[in-house]
C-alpha cells in the first residue's frame, strides 16, 4: 500500500510551471533550434528516465534489476551451459548473482575496441541475443537489460571465468571505473559469471530489497526449469540458506498453486514442440470457484497474458465441450460451456520456449507473437483431448464441475441482470443506507466504506456532502472467496456495494490476458468476455477508501472487502481506486484548546516527548471508529488536507492470489501453518476489541 499523506497539497518545487494554470498556454521564449536538441550518450537516458526501461523507481522497478540479472543467467541455463545459480543478499543492500554458465565474454569486440563484457554493460541495444548463434532460446530481446541495471546502480562489479581464468571489471553508475583486469588462473571455477550491483539511493531512495520477491521469482524460475538448481542466501538477514530444485517441473508448480485447495485430480502435464516453438503445460482442477492461469515466455512471467494464454484458453474451452458432448454429458439441445464454467477452479501454469519472442514492451507482461497462439492450441488441444479419452474419471470429474459452475453463473446472471437494470445514476436506485454526494464528476468523488452503522453516523455527520459519500455496512460481508457467485449476490451488503459503485462485477476471477472460448456446438469461433455486466466506466467515485476499526475485527472486514474487490472487481484495485483509511489509535489532550493525533504507540510517545506538560496531558485511545464524534472523525481520517490513505497496490499478482488464498480460502491446515510461522511477528493485535 503506498501511504498518501496530506493528500492535495503538493509542493511548488515539484510542480512543473506549465502546468500549473491547467487550460492556459504559457509562452516559451527560449529559443529553439539544432543546439537545443540534446543526444544522450552511453546510458545517461536509462538514468535520466528508468522508469521506461525498468518500469518504475519503486519497489516493483527496483526489483526489476534482479529479473534482468537472473534472466541472462536463467539464459545461458536454456542454452544448455548452466544447472546452478546462486543469489546473495548481502549486508550492504547490494545483491549479485553467480552462475555456472559460460560467462561474458572478455575478448575485444572490433568494432567497439572494448571487451565484451564491458560493451553488454555499457551500451543501449547490445548483446548476444538478435541472432540465434549464441542463445536458440532467451528471454533478452532489446540488448538493454543488464545495461539498465549497470546504469541504474551506485556500483556494479562483474567477475567472470573462462578458460581457467578470472577476470574482473567494474562501474560506478554506468560509467567504468575499474577497466577490465585478469586476476590469473583459477582452474578451481571453469566458467561463469558473477554480478554484483547495489541499487542507486538517488534513483530508489531508501528502499531495500524484499527477501520474499527475490525467493518468489527463483522458486518460479526453479519450476519451469527443472534441471536447474536455485540457492538463496540471505546474509543481510541472518545467513538463511534455501535451495529451489523440483524433478517434476511444471506439474510440481501447479501443486504448489493449489496448496490451500482440495484437488480433484493429480496434475495434468503435456509437452510438444512445433516450428521451433516448445510448449509445456500443466493443469489441475480443485474445489473452489476461482481461476489461478500462469503463464511464461523464455522463462519470463507474462502477467498480462497474451497469444499463448488465448491459444490454452481457446484449447480448453473447445476440447472439454467436445468431450462432453460426446460422452453425453451435453445433449444438442444444450448451450455449450463458456470459458469461465471450464475454468472455474483450474489451476494451471503454460510456458513457452521461442526464438524469436515480441512483447509488448520492455518489461514483457505480454507476448504478443501471433504464430504463439494456433501452435498452443493445437498442440495443448490435441494433449488435453487424448488424456481424457484415456482417463475418464478424471473427465467426469472436470465435467461435472463445470456444468455445476454453469448452473451457479446462470443463477448468478440473473441476480445480476436485477441489480443491472437499477440504474446508478439515478438517485431512487441507490442503497437507502447510502449517504450520497453531491458532485457528479466521479474524479472528484469519495466514497467511505464504514463499518457499523455508529461510525457509519459520524461519518455520515462530518463529511463534506459535496464530494464525500458514506455506505455503513451491517456486519461482515460474505467471504467470498469461500462461496459462488450467486451465493455472494444474495447477500445484501454486496449488493448494495455493487449498486453503490455502479460498474456491475466481473463473472470470471480476475485472470490475465485476452479470452478466448473456442468453439459453439456448430463449429463456429466465439468469444465470451470474462467481464460479464462489467463496465468502468460507469464507476461513481474514484476515490473507495475501506474506513474499518483499528482492531481485530476492523482488519477482518476490510480483508473481507478486499477480497471481494481482488476477485469481482479487480480493475478497481489495478487503476487505483481503493484505499484503505488510517484512522489513528489516540488522541492526546494538551489544555483545554489543543490536542493531537497518533497512529502508534511510538508516534503516541514523541507527541509526549515534545509536550511541555506531559504529565497533565489526557491520552484517550480510541477503540472503534464509534467512539469518535463527527468533528474527530472528519479532522484525523476524512478531511483530505490531513488524513492519511494508504492506497492499494498489488504489484505482485501471484503473490496477492497465495495470500487470499491462505487467509480465506476453505482449507484450514495453511491458515494454521501460516499463523503459527508468523506469530511471533505481530506487534499490534488489538486485545481490547
Amino acid at each position: 500500500m503506498n501511504d498518501e499523506q496530506n493528500e492535495g497539497v503538493v509542493p511548488d518545487d515539484i510542480v512543473d510551471s506549465s502546468i500549473r494554470n491547467v487550460g492556459e498556454t504559457e509562452r516559451v521564449d527560449a529559443a529553439y533550434d539544432a543546439q537545443q536538441i540534446q543526444v544522450l550518450e552511453g546510458l545517461e537516458a536509462v538514468r535520466r528516465r528508468p522508469a521506461m526501461y525498468i518500469g518504475g523507481t519503486d519497489l516493483k522497478g527496483m526489483h526489476h534489476l534482479f529479473v534482468e540479472v537472473s534472466d541472462n543467467a536463467i539464459d545461458e541455463a536454456m542454452a544448455g551451459h548452466c544447472d546452478r545459480i546462486v543469489v546473495t543478499l548481502h549486508q550492504d543492500e547490494s545483491v549479485s548473482v553467480l552462475d555456472n554458465g559460460r560467462g561474458f565474454p572478455v575478448d575485444i569486440h572490433e568494432q567497439t575496441g572494448l571487451p565484451g563484457v564491458e560493451l553488454a554493460l555499457t551500451r543501449l541495444h547490445a548483446g548476444g541475443k538478435f541472432d540465434s548463434g549464441s542463445y536458440k532460446v532467451s528471454g533478452g530481446l532489446h540488448g538493454v537489460g543488464v545495461s539498465c541495471v549497470n546504469a541504474c546502480a551506485e556500483w556494479l562489479r562483474v567477475d567472470v571465468w573462462r578458460g581457467g581464468r578470472h577476470y574482473r571489471i567494474g562501474f560506478q553508475r554506468g560509467e567504468t571505473t575499474e577497466p577490465l583486469e585478469d586476476l590469473g588462473e583459477d582452474p578451481d571455477t571453469p566458467t561463469g559469471s558473477l554480478v554484483c550491483w547495489k541499487a542507486d539511493p538517488l534513483i530508489f531512495g531508501d528502499l531495500r530489497y524484499d527477501p520474499e520477491r527475490l525467493t518468489r521469482r527463483m522458486r518460479e524460475l526453479a519450476y519451469l526449469n527443472s534441471d536447474v538448481s536455485l540457492v538463496f542466501r540471505n546474509e543481510r538477514d541472518g545467513g538463511e540458506e534455501l535451495v529451489f530444485h523440483y524433478d517434476k517441473g511444471l506439474a510440481a508448480f501447479v501443486e504448489y498453486l493449489n496448496e490451500t485447495k482440495d484437488t480433484l485430480h493429480e496434475p495434468i502435464f503435456f509437452a510438444g514442440a512445433r516450428e521451433s516453438i516448445v510448449v509445456e503445460a500443466a493443469l489441475q482442477y480443485n474445489d473452489g470457484y476461482q481461476e489461478a492461469v500462469l503463464c511464461f515466455a523464455n522463462m519470463i512471467n507474462t502477467p498480462d497474458g497474451g497469444t499463448h494464454l488465448s491459444g490454452f484458453r481457446t484449447a480448453l474451452t473447445r476440447v472439454i465441450n467436445a468431450y462432453a458432448r460426446k460422452q453425453g454429458y451435453l445433449k444438442d439441445k444444450d448451450t455449450n460451456l463458456t470459458g469461465d464454467d471450464v475454468r472455474e477452479g483450474l489451476a494451471a501454469v503454460i510456458s513457452v520456449k521461442l526464438p524469436n519472442p515480441q512483447f509488448e514492451s520492455q518489461t514483457k507482461v505480454k507476448l504478443a507473437n501471433a504464430e504463439v497462439e494456433g501452435i498452443v492450441n493445437s498442440l495443448v488441444g490435441d494433449a488435453l483431448g487424448a488424456y481424457l479419452e484415456e482417463h475418464p474419471q478424471v473427465g467426469r470429474r472436470v465435467i461435472e464441475k463445470a456444468l455445476t459452475a454453469q448452473r451457479a453463473r446462470e443463477a448468478a446472471r440473473k441476480h445480476a441482470d436485477l441489480v443491472r437494470r437499477q440504474s446508478a445514476l439515478e438517485s431512487n436506485a441507490l442503497p437507502g443506507k447510502l449517504a450520497d454526494c453531491t458532485e457528479r464528476d466521479p474524479s472528484k468523488c469519495e466514497l467511505f466504506i464504514v463499518e457499523g452503522d455508529s461510525a457509519g453516523g459520524s461519518a455520515k455527520q462530518g463529511r463534506d456532502r459535496r464530494t464525500q459519500a458514506v455506505l455503513p455496512l451491517r456486519g461482515k460481508i460474505i467471504n467470498v472467496g469461500k462461496a459462488r457467485l450467486d451465493k455472494v449476490l444474495d447477500n445484501a451488503e454486496i449488493r448494495s456495494l455493487i449498486t453503490a459503485l455502479g460498474t456491475g462485477i466481473t463473472f470470471g476471477s480476475s485472470g490475465n490476458g485476452d479470452d478466448s472460448d473456442g468453439q459453439n456446438s456448430n463449429g463456429e469461433n466465439v468469444e465470451h468476455s470474462r467481464s460479464g455486466a462489467y463496465n468502468l466506466g460507469k464507476l461513481r467515485y474514484h476515490k473507495i477508501i475501506l474506513m474499518t476499526d483499528a482492531d481485530v475485527d476492523g482488519d477482518h472486514i476490510r480483508t473481507l472487502l478486499l477480497t471481494f474487490f481482488w476477485l469481482y472487481m479487480r480493475p478497481l484495485i489495478d487503476d487505483g481506486y481503493v484505499y484503505v483509511a488510517q484512522p489513528p489509535l489516540f488522541r492526546i489532550k494538551e489544555g483545554k484548546d489543543k490536542q493531537h493525533y497518533a497512529q502508534s504507540e511510538m508516534e503516541r510517545d514523541e507527541i509526549l516527548r515534545t509536550m511541555r506538560n506531559r504529565k497533565d496531558a489526557i491520552i484517550t485511545r480510541f477503540k472503534g471508529l464509534g467512539e469518535m464524534d463527527a468533528e474527530d472523525l472528519f479532522d484525523t481520517t476524512m478531511d483530505p488536507e490531513r488524513r492519511r490513505l494508504a492506497q492499494v497496490d498489488i504489484s505482485d499478482g501471484l503473490a496477492a492470489q497465495e495470500m487470499f488464498d491462505v487467509l480465506m480460502s476453505q482449507k484450514v491446515e495453511p491458515r494454521r501453518d501460516f499463523i503459527v510461522r508468523h506469530a511471533r511477528e505481530v506487534s499490534d493485535v488489538d486485545w481490547h476489541g
